[in-house]
């Protein structure tokens, strides 16, 4: 005989467990199910390890910036074997305190596969659970390209797996992840390859933003930016090390790490959704409507299977909202989609929220008006290593409604989210100008842009 629940969801990941902790503080029965490690992607293999590296990164930027202000310091290389080993016990101390967690909060947890049998029950480790209501949130994975050679290169999982720092790393994509690995590895000392598709960067991204660091990444003395370039083949040399045959008659010799970063795919595929009959799009995404519900009533999706806003605040949000809805009698509780604030932790960071220039003049044409600034900021004023910054607010209509903010420099990763706050409610640039900046410090020049 099945256990029966009030909710069972399918990852134990930011939108499974948020869903699942909502729904517990309402005193209802909830399983979590994980095929992996609890936390998901973001706390084992995505955020969380990403911003240690990115921190220490940041460090060694300020070794050499503290020379360039009179300290005598030098950098002696780093312990790669000490971070990793200093990254994985923050990590563990993270999903040892999920598994305590769950047990105080009274909910089930159980690691294996799960597959739906019909639209109430799902199949795990050969035993059978039913529920009122099922969240459908597994995650994603990386995806590997299908050409010769490419098994013999990593995804961003592989990467967090390195056990040594690779001397000449090669990362081919042009989204965040890319950018973000590429600027982290260079900052730490090793030689940087980044192969890009097309012309540019973070092409979805504002120029102001995706121009200005395809800039830094092409000064960059660590770092070759291969552009319009695609991998045809790699090959695996006697002495280990990697060669990338690329159109153009290119070739990218020596490498001792290759690092597939061109997107990720919905885990979708093992579920047997078609015995529930969810309907999923031909890219295997779960489509929800603006409750999560997908096309069968009581099954939700959320988190990066639905293909709405792949960040972990946005499922944690969304899971949050629908637990509300569910079990807190809020009929009309969800999520506002709009506005969502996001950082690319690059080198230098790119914060970012609401439309781009292009996307608003699309959308309210004539009504735009654009402030923008570039500067080197004070704390790099005389340092040899420079991080330029870049800021830029769109606006529509009389009153100036912001409706875009996009910046890139250093700190702009923290001022982002007030700023975001003010947007979501709807702040126009003269709030902006009404509020007294707080000098010296790159923030002001948001509120002092003419």
């Amino acid at each position: 005989m099945s256990k029966h629940y009030d909710l069972i969801s399918i990852g134990a990941g930011s939108g499974g467990i948020s869903a699942a902790e909502r729904g517990a503080e309402y005193g209802k029965q909830c399983l979590v199910i994980e095929s992996s490690k609890v936390g998901g992607t973001c706390v084992n293999i995505g955020c969380v390890p990403k911003k240690i590296m990115w921190n220490a990164a940041n460090l060694a930027h300020g070794l050499a910036d503290a020379r360039d202000y009179g300290f005598d310091v030098s950098n002696n290389g780093l312990n790669w074997s000490k971070l990793i080993a200093q990254r994985e016990g923050y990590i563990n101390g993270i999903t040892d305190w999920y598994g305590n967690y769950l047990k105080d909060s009274k909910i089930d947890y159980i690691n294996g596969t799960a597959r739906f049998v019909d639209a109430k029950t799902i199949e795990v480790n050969g035993e059978q659970f039913t529920a009122d209501h099922i969240v459908v949130a597994p995650g994603g994975y990386p995806v590997i390209p299908d050409l010769p050679g490419a098994d013999l290169g990593l995804t961003s999982d592989g990467f967090f797996a390195l056990k040594e720092q690779p001397k000449h790393i090669t990362i081919v994509g042009s989204g965040y992840i890319a950018v973000e690995l590429a600027g982290l590895m260079s900052s730490l000392g090793s030689q940087v390859t980044l192969l890009i598709r097309k012309g540019h960067v973070l092409g979805s991204f504002d120029p102001i933003v995706s121009q200005t660091l395809a800039q830094v990444l092409q000064d960059d003395p660590n770092i070759v930016l291969l552009s319009t370039t695609e991998v045809e083949t790699v090959e695996k040399n006697d002495n280990g090390m990697l060669t990338l045959h690329c159109t153009k008659n290119q070739q990218v010799n020596n490498v001792d790490a290759l690092i597939w970063a061109i997107g990720r795919a919905p885990n979708t595929a093992d579920l047997n959704l078609s015995a529930a009959g969810v309907e999923m799009d031909k890219n295997g995404f779960i489509p929800s409507d603006e409750y999560e519900e997908t096309n069968v009533k009581g099954i939700c999706s959320l988190g990066d299977v639905n293909g709405k806003a792949a960040l972990t605040p946005v499922a944690i949000a969304a899971a949050r909202r629908l637990s509300d809805r569910l079990f807190n009698n809020m009929p009309d509780r969800k999520l506002d989609y709009s506005n969502i604030a996001t950082v690319v932790f690059s080198h230098p960071p790119i914060a970012t929220i609401g439309l781009t220039e292009e996307q608003a003049h699309n959308s309210h044409g004539d009504t735009v008006k654009v402030y923008s600034t570039r500067f080197n900021p004070m704390s790099h004023a005389f340092t040899e290593h420079k991080a330029p910054t870049a800021m830029k607010l769109i606006c529509i209509g009389a009153q100036e409604k912001i409706v875009g903010c996009h910046m890139i420099g250093p700190g702009v990763d923290e001022m982002m989210q007030g700023f975001a706050v003010a947007i979501k409610m709807g702040a126009t640039k003269a709030d902006f100008d009404n509020t007294i900046a707080i000098h010296p410090c790159s923030a002001e020049e948001l509120v002092t842009m003419r």
